[in-house]
C-alpha cells in the first residue's frame, strides 16, 4: 500500500537529496513526495511488473522514428505546481525532455502516463495522483491498467475536462491520439493469466 511516512515534512530538496541517495542502494525504498510529506511505495508483484514492460516495450517499438521515447519507473517527474514528486509505471515524452536540474533524472513535460493498478495503491493512483498529475500542462493522456482483470482506462485532456474511454476485450487497441500510436490490449496482457 502507498503509506504515508511519519509527519515528518521535507523541503522538496531535502527530498530529492535523500532519494539520490538512496538509487545506489538495492534496499531501499522507493518514496513519492507530496507537498512535504513522503509516500512509501510497495514493491510490485510479477504481474504488475509484466505489464508494466509489455507496456513500456510495446510502446518503445512503436514510437520509433517520431520524436518520442517511452520511460518507465525509475523516472522521476516533478509537478512544481503541486509541490510533488512521482514515479510512474510508464510514461512518454515528446520531442526535447525538459529537466528540474543538470543531474536529468526528474523530468518536467511527460506526454502520456500510464500506472498499473495494485490493490494497495488503486484508491491513490485513481484518487491523490491523478488529481496531481492533470496539474501537468504537458500531460495529454493518462491510462489506468488493472492487472487483475483486462481493463484499461485512457483519460483524455480536452480543453475543459478529462473524458474516459474504457477498453475491456483483449481484441481492443488502445488509441493514444497524443502520440499517434496504439497499443492492442492482446500486447498489454502477454503472458498474464487471470484467476477468477
Amino acid at each position: 500500500m502507498a503509506t504515508r511516512g511519519a509527519q515528518t515534512f521535507l523541503t522538496p530538496e531535502e527530498y530529492i537529496t535523500l532519494e539520490r541517495k538512496a538509487i545506489p542502494d538495492a534496499d531501499t525504498v522507493r518514496s513519492e513526495y507530496v507537498n512535504g510529506e513522503i509516500i512509501t511505495m510497495p514493491g510490485a508483484s510479477f504481474v504488475h511488473n509484466l505489464i508494466t514492460n509489455n507496456i513500456s516495450g510495446e510502446l518503445r517499438t512503436r514510437l520509433k522514428g517520431t520524436g518520442c521515447a517511452a520511460f518507465s519507473n525509475d523516472m522521476r517527474i516533478s509537478i512544481p505546481s503541486a509541490n510533488s514528486y512521482f514515479y510512474p509505471d510508464v510514461g512518454v515524452v515528446c520531442d526535447a525532455p525538459r529537466f528540474e536540474d543538470d543531474v536529468f533524472d526528474i523530468l518536467l513535460n511527460p506526454i502520456v502516463i500510464v500506472e498499473v493498478l495494485s490493490p494497495t495503491t488503486e484508491a491513490y493512483d485513481r484518487g491523490e495522483k491523478f488529481s496531481h498529475y492533470r496539474q501537468i500542462e504537458s500531460l495529454q493522456e493518462y491510462l489506468v491498467v488493472s492487472q487483475d482483470k483486462v481493463n484499461v482506462e485512457r483519460y483524455l485532456r480536452k480543453p475543459d475536462e478529462w473524458s474516459i474511454t474504457f477498453f475491456q476485450e483483449l481484441t481492443q487497441q488502445v488509441a493514444l491520439t497524443s502520440i499517434q500510436c496504439e497499443l492492442p490490449l492482446q500486447e498489454i496482457y502477454e503472458r498474464v493469466t487471470f484467476h477468477e
